[in-house]
């Protein structure tokens, strides 16, 4: 692979472990990785970074690809999370592989535009011959560093679950399926573009059985664990009820804690689960702007992040968000801390260590995440020369101001956005035929 210089930076935000800044600044990438780091750097392709902020690709640790075929879908735009998949569930058991792939496409270039180099993305519904390579597929058209998780719903409505029985598995296919896409799509190296993870959907659709075989599976194949956990009050409420006990200790029973462990949303939290997830190493998806959207409360982020948990950020799905942009979810992630702790419960680039270091950590990406030599070339760069950051003083108007939107981004050392636009898909093309299947499921 060719070496490329982003040349004359006006700050570069590292995420390193000494949390350096550098200004005027080259970084020199080469096969993946970071290079050089210093002035005057040379390589055959420059990017000129005057003007320009730089942080590494933005990290999304909890996301639905396949919702954003149903934003703002009526019924559930008011409703709160059980109602909110009551509502839902019936249109996303009309999807199939295309819609699967089309939506992912689109939510990837999203993701991409915002900032955005490696996501992971929890699929638990497979509907008329979906299955999670679909998804795969798309990441890797895209060129995002990809973290899927095959995810399971296996208690339908008949049984005292959620979900209708017509999107639910039986658990031992539900393993059988796992198994193969580990074997299939699993890289373990440094620099992977794709790890595969174990994701059972939440408490309230699988069953004990499979949330304890699902982390015997994943430690046997060493991947990690995915699901959503004590994301309401509707969500502690059945756990007491059905399971006896609170989220933490029913995860903590079934093998679902640990640094293989990631948890989604885990707004309501209570002192000991927080020291529960910080003395295990286990870590949280924190996605403010969904929690707003579904009303489900503020995270205690402040908390966690004071008790030693790993927290990163998630967009969430698109119909429960319903944008996928990562730069907005860490400012908002710095307001709602604000809004509960006061104006210096978050700084600005502690949201966007969160946004970026937070999660890679979170995701068990080391090579991820900051900007220093050894680690991957994954890099935004972000024009501050716009309306929206005009006048600026500080490199925290990246957060408190803008732009949400990047100019460059680079993965793995290859510029999958240039100039604003997506250069690997055809994204026009790809969002007609997004707006088309929408229309359909819409009948």
């Amino acid at each position: 692979m060719s070496h490329t210089v982003i040349r004359n930076a006006a700050v570069v935000l590292s995420m390193d472990d000494a949390r350096g800044e550098y200004h005027d600044i080259d970084i020199r990438l080469g096969d993946g990785t970071i290079l050089e780091i210093g002035r005057g750097l040379r390589a055959p392709t420059v990017i000129d970074a005057t003007g320009c902020v730089v942080t590494p690709g933005l990290v999304n640790t909890h996301h639905h690809l396949y919702q954003t075929l149903t934003r703002a879908v009526p019924g559930g735009q008011d409703a709160l999370l059980f109602g909110w998949l009551e509502t839902l569930y019936p249109i996303w058991a009309r999807f199939g592989p295309e819609e699967m792939h089309v939506s992912a496409l689109t939510g990837l270039a999203e993701l991409a535009l915002g900032g955005c180099s490696l996501t992971s993305d929890h699929l638990y519904l497979f509907p008329n011959g979906a299955r999670l390579d679909d998804t795969i597929d798309a990441a890797a058209q895209i060129g995002l560093r990809f973290h899927p998780t095959r995810g399971a719903m296996s208690i339908g409505a008949s049984a005292g679950g959620l979900p209708p029985d017509r999107l639910v598995e039986a658990e031992g296919a539900i393993l059988n399926d796992c198994i193969r896409v580990i074997d299939a799509f699993h890289d373990p190296s440094e620099g992977s573009m794709c790890r595969v993870g174990i994701a059972p959907c939440s408490p309230f659709s699988v069953s004990r059985d499979l949330m304890r075989d699902a982390a015997l599976l994943a430690r046997d194949k060493g991947v990690m664990l995915h699901t959503h956990l004590a994301e309401n009050d509707e969500d502690i409420a059945y756990s007491e009820a059905m399971f006896g006990c609170r989220p933490g200790q029913y995860a903590e029973d079934l093998g679902w804690t640990g640094h293989d462990v990631w948890h989604a949303h885990c707004v309501k939290l209570d002192a000991d689960e927080i020291g529960l997830f910080a003395r295990s190493r286990t870590g949280v998806a924190h996605c403010p702007c969904s929690n707003c959207r579904l009303g489900s409360g503020i995270a205690p982020v402040r908390a966690m992040r004071d008790a030693g948990v790993t927290v990163g950020l998630g967009v969430d799905g698109s119909a429960s968000n319903d944008i996928g942009n990562p730069i907005a979810e860490a400012r908002q992630a710095m307001l709602l801390q604000r809004v509960v702790g006061g104006a210096d419960a978050m700084s600005a680039r502690e949201a966007l260590e969160i946004a970026t270091r937070g999660g890679a950590d979170v995701l068990g990406r080391p090579d991820c995440g900051r900007i220093a030599v050894g680690k991957r070339a994954d890099l935004a760069i972000w024009d501050t020369r716009g309306v929206e950051s005009a006048g600026s003083w500080d490199a925290a108007a990246l957060l408190l101001a803008g732009p949400q939107k990047v100019r460059h981004l680079i993965v793995e050392g290859r510029q999958v956005v240039r100039a604003g636009r997506v250069t690997t898909i055809d994204l026009p093309a790809t969002l007609r035929r997004q707006n088309q299947l929408a229309a359909a499921l819409r009948g």
